[in-house]
């Protein structure tokens, strides 16, 4: 517990660089108004559609207007940016078959119970993504099955979002890790996971009872976190229960 506690702080990111052209500030100001918000949804779509005919229609395809929305938001409204992301959110989506993933097509993993969608939000109104590090074996599993998992896992606990709601709070239970269970391959995908594909859904990344092996991780990890290294926090399995949940909602792994 000493070597957790060693952790317990909130990583925090320097601010981010003032936009340096003229378009980029004026991309870059207060979140413009509906009519205007519309219009720029509508201008993405219409270059999608003329620069990249062949990226996949309806649903989180290059038509959908709420993902084209949220990329525009997650660039400050700068519409090349948020093309340049967009364009290559879909492409993944696409050649990594997100809409073919089911509990069935990575059954395999799922029942190591190493990673799950909690049934319950957290006191935020939150879905909630358990990661087991204890139950992760990188030498035992193929890598991209973990890849498929985690993707399920993530459009799962999306699709559970509350009215209203955008992001998920995520929970690596790092107790009992061990340098074997240690998978650097897989955290850089994560990290890629959440800043290209599913940019600013998660909300916090909790870390508990992080044991002192954890540490030379950690240290790789956060450089490549850059200013998202703000969203996680070390704490213990007391402070998941009492500041995350009620007694009726905590996830299996950490009730007393």
């Amino acid at each position: 517990m000493a070597a957790a506690c060693s952790f317990r702080s909130i990583v925090r990111a320097p601010p981010l660089p003032r936009c340096p052209s003229r378009r980029a500030v004026r991309c870059c100001s207060a979140t413009p108004g509906a009519a205007s918000t519309s219009k720029l949804v509508f201008e993405v779509k219409e270059r999608l559609e003329k620069e990249h005919p062949g990226l996949p229609t309806g649903r989180s395809g290059r038509d959908d207007d709420e993902m084209i929305l949220w990329f525009l938001k997650d660039r400050k409204f700068n519409i090349d940016e948020a093309i340049s992301k967009l364009t290559k959110a879909i492409k993944w989506r696409q050649d990594f078959r997100i809409s073919e993933l089911s509990e069935e097509s990575v059954k395999g993993l799922y029942q190591t119970g190493k990673a799950y969608v909690h049934d319950s939000f957290d006191i935020y109104d939150r879905p909630v993504l358990v990661v087991v590090a204890a139950k992760h074996f990188p030498s035992k599993h193929d890598p991209v099955e973990n890849e498929k998992l985690c993707a399920f896992l993530v459009e799962k606990a999306l699709n559970r979002l509350p009215a209203g709601k955008e992001n998920i709070l995520g929970i690596f239970d790092l107790r009992g890790f061990r340098v074997e269970n240690g998978d650097l391959q897989f955290l850089k995908f994560l990290i890629d996971v959440f800043y290209y594909y599913y940019p600013k859904r998660l909300g916090q990344v909790l870390f508990v009872d992080a044991p002192f092996v954890f540490q030379p991780m950690w240290q790789l990890v956060k450089p490549l976190l850059k200013q998202y290294a703000s969203l996680v926090r070390f704490c213990d399995a007391e402070t998941v229960r009492k500041e995350y949940f009620t007694k009726e909602t905590v996830p299996p792994d950490f009730r007393c």
